[in-house]
């Protein structure tokens, strides 16, 4: 929207005005209002209309053989003056500055001589302001007015001076036609271009909003999948961490060698939860290197369904029993897709883990001809109490919640529920003939959001997020 100062405000963005140097040097003199500047237009006109009346007294009537009486000449001379005063309300008052211009031109083609069509600046400023203002047939039919006017003034002079008619008619018809309808007609084409110039200047700030509002949705996405991400580590790798440091810390008296072993696997698997998180932190600060890799090296791809055995093994070493299940032919997924599964599979365990410690975890992957499934089941927490019962809301609202994200990014349906034994069921489905299409709009989402931050040189690069962290 417009504001005072003439700039245009879209939202948070501010497209400045075109300034010329006229308006900066007025600016400087302190005149910025609109009366005051059509005030010293008015008075330079007026200093320029009197140079022109003593070139006129002074050689043009006597090169013509005119002759003007004295107080004819005072009269035709005041009434010129004056015809340039009504240029201050020019702006604020178009309409009025032109009848008083026209009244004034009434007054000079009654006191001029007959075969001398007096007419100028006054006449050509009022005609284009009316032009550049109102609009286009409003204009048009305001300035037409004046010619019959000018022309009704012409015929009323020449009867009464007993001359003839047509000359000096056509003469003020003409020279209306030129000062005032012209003059609007040019008006009007200035103030179209003026309005195709602002135009671009809003579609200039549309853009650069447009472009600002995606660039800030893409940080805000990227800042959501690291934290999905971050939550991944440390819900898997940590807690794990904990349970075998609570069994070393039981064992380091009465089995010192199961200590050992333990404190091994513990090295061991801090750290993979290192490489973890330098997988993750180091995308921020990649540099890219002569082949385009990164320089760190850590742009390794994220796991998928094939690192499953992998995952069981280290929640059967931190004393979880899970069992495996693979059916149908395995299929090839997209790196999102695959990923997505294996996420989904890590935090079933970790919840499972920490909710529901020591109930035994089936977990089945499905490959159907429409499908891919993963279902991860738990047995009830001991003691009998129901799993969702005993889950702590603050803590269970990422997990879930990123899992639900996850599915949805390459659309795929996530059930997450009690079982009725108590225990509880996680199901990601994906449709295969969805995800072919999920990972196409994935990739090119993943480009806008890499030249959106490029453009606006975002520390960070969406690329590698893209591909590692959108699951």
């Amino acid at each position: 929207m417009p504001t005072t100062d003439g700039s245009t405000v879209l939202d948070d963005v501010r497209v400045p005005p075109r300034v010329s140097r006229l308006d900066t040097m007025l600016t400087r003199l302190g005149v910025t209002s609109v009366p005051a500047r059509d005030s010293l237009l008015a008075a330079a006109v007026l200093l320029l209309t009197v140079g022109l009346l003593v070139v006129l007294f002074e050689y043009v009537l006597g090169a013509e053989g005119l002759t003007v009486g004295p107080v004819q000449a005072w009269v035709l001379m005041v009434a010129v003056c004056v015809q340039a005063l009504p240029l201050a309300l020019r702006r604020t008052r178009p309409v009025l500055c032109l009848g008083l211009v026209l009244a004034c031109q009434v007054v000079i083609i009654a006191t001029s001589p007959d075969d001398l069509s007096l007419g100028g600046i006054p006449q050509v400023v009022a005609g284009y302001t009316v032009g550049t203002l109102l609009p286009a047939r409003r204009a048009l039919a305001v300035t037409g007015a004046a010619v019959p006017v000018a022309a009704l003034a012409a015929t009323v002079t020449a009867l009464v001076s007993g001359n003839g008619l047509l000359v000096p008619v056509a003469n003020h018809v003409l020279s209306a036609i030129g000062t005032y309808v012209l003059s609007a007609l040019v008006g009007g084409a200035v103030a179209t271009r003026r309005r195709y110039v602002e135009l671009l200047r809003l579609r200039a700030g549309e853009l650069l909003r447009t472009q600002q509002a995606n660039t800030q949705a893409a940080i805000v996405a990227e800042r959501s999948r690291m934290a999905r991400e971050l939550h991944d580590v440390a819900a898997h790798h940590l807690s794990g961490l904990v349970v075998q440091a609570a069994a070393v810390e039981r064992q380091i008296d009465s089995d010192p060698e199961a200590a050992k072993k333990g404190t091994a696997w513990i090295r061991a698997q801090g750290k993979e939860t290192l490489d973890s998180l330098r997988l993750i932190v180091g995308v921020l600060r990649e540099r890219p290197g002569a082949d385009g890799r990164g320089a760190d090296g850590h742009d390794a791809p994220p796991p998928g369904l094939g690192a499953l055995d992998g995952l069981v093994q280290t929640a059967r070493l931190l004393g979880s029993t899970v069992e495996l299940v693979r059916e149908g032919r395995p299929r090839e997924l997209a790196p999102i897709a695959d990923a997505a599964f294996y996420r989904v599979a890590q935090e079933s365990l970790s919840n499972a883990r920490q909710h529901a410690p020591g109930a035994p975890v089936r977990m089945t992957v499905r490959f159907d001809e429409r499908a891919v499934s993963l279902e991860v089941v738990n047995g009830p927490v001991a003691g009998g109490a129901s799993q969702g019962a005993v889950r702590d809301p603050a803590r269970q609202g990422m997990g879930l919640i990123g899992m639900g994200e996850r599915a949805q990014l390459v659309g795929a349906t996530l059930t997450a529920e009690s079982t009725p034994s108590g225990g509880w069921r996680v199901l990601l489905t994906l449709p295969l003939h969805h995800e072919h299409e999920q990972h196409e709009q994935h990739e090119q989402h993943g480009q806008d959001a890499q030249r959106a931050s490029q453009e606006n040189q975002a520390p960070a690069e969406s690329a590698a997020l893209v591909e590692g962290g959108r699951e």
